[in-house]
């Protein structure tokens, strides 16, 4: 028989209730109803307490309640873990998985103090315990929590979600200067890659005006900044995408910080373009 978890002190259980239970975006009262059922927890202050009762407390206050009085009950956290473990089934997350990776990077800053990680199949495995704040956040993921931070553009996120869970700055890098390309071509339906697409795409050539405009071009400030678009992102795919997509990866020895620069670069030309207009319509082209 496996030796029971040892039971979490009030700190870690309260922060827990906090992440699962939070105001905006935690589990509905609805939703613990059914929650703690399904993990066979007593709930001591549920929402029908009888006729002419009304029960005043909070998601966060009720979910700690119950834990609390489980754990007390078992000695042990048992229980408590296996409520986190059904709230984070990755079934129940098909339509939000954001919501998954958000509510799992909280938890594993708070769980890694307790000598615990939630990984992405929903499993509770055994780590090293965290001794201070710092560590905790630096195992929680910490490219993805300083992008977070630096609220990247959503499309470089999607583009490389599996190189930044697992901080793989070589191909986060890699993958997210072609989220650029991918992004230029969905727009102008060129093809092509690199400096050569966005020379299609950003000068005027035989048409007279670029496929893609960031304003009308009507002075030289709006010409400068066309421009300045343009050149950003020849130099993105010089300096990261080709170097990157030609190395080895054995060779490769981009660090943390080179990374970040580099993925906050792209967020902000992903911005830029998003403000771009087709101008192909009103000619014919491309």
């Amino acid at each position: 028989m496996s030796v029971p978890p040892p039971a979490l002190d009030d700190a870690t259980l309260w922060r827990i209730c906090e992440i699962l239970a939070a105001t905006d975006d935690g589990l509905t009262n609805s939703e613990l109803d059914r929650l703690l059922r399904e993990a066979r927890i007593a709930d001591p202050t549920p929402r029908d307490a009888g006729p002419g009762t009304y029960v005043i407390v909070s998601k966060r206050e009720r979910l700690h309640l119950a834990l609390s009085a489980r754990q007390r009950a078992d000695g042990h956290a048992a229980g408590v873990l296996r409520f986190v473990k059904t709230v984070m089934q990755p079934a129940r997350y098909t339509a939000t998985p954001a919501l998954f990776e958000d509510r799992r990077h909280e938890l594993n800053v708070t769980l890694s103090f307790a000598a615990l990680r939630l990984e992405e199949d929903g499993r509770l495995v055994r780590v090293r315990a965290a001794s201070t704040l710092t560590d905790a956040r630096r195992r929680a993921q910490r490219l993805r929590q300083t992008l977070a931070d630096r609220r990247a553009h959503p499309r470089l996120l999607a583009a490389c979600v599996d190189e930044i869970r697992d901080e793989n700055y070589f191909h986060a890098v890699l993958e997210a200067t072609k989220s650029l390309a991918t992004e230029i071509k969905r727009q102008t339906g060129l093809s092509g890659d690199g400096v050569p697409l966005v020379d299609a795409a950003f000068e005027k050539g035989k048409r007279g005006v670029p496929l893609l405009v960031l304003n009308s071009l009507r002075t030289d400030t709006e010409r400068s900044r066309q421009k300045g678009l343009a050149d950003g992102l020849r130099a993105v795919f010089a300096a990261a995408r080709n170097p990157t997509a030609h190395e080895p990866k054995i060779l490769a020895t981009l660090s943390e910080l080179d990374a970040v620069d580099h993925l906050t670069q792209v967020s902000y030309l992903h911005r830029r373009l998003g403000e771009c207009t087709f101008t192909g319509h009103l000619t014919g082209a491309p």
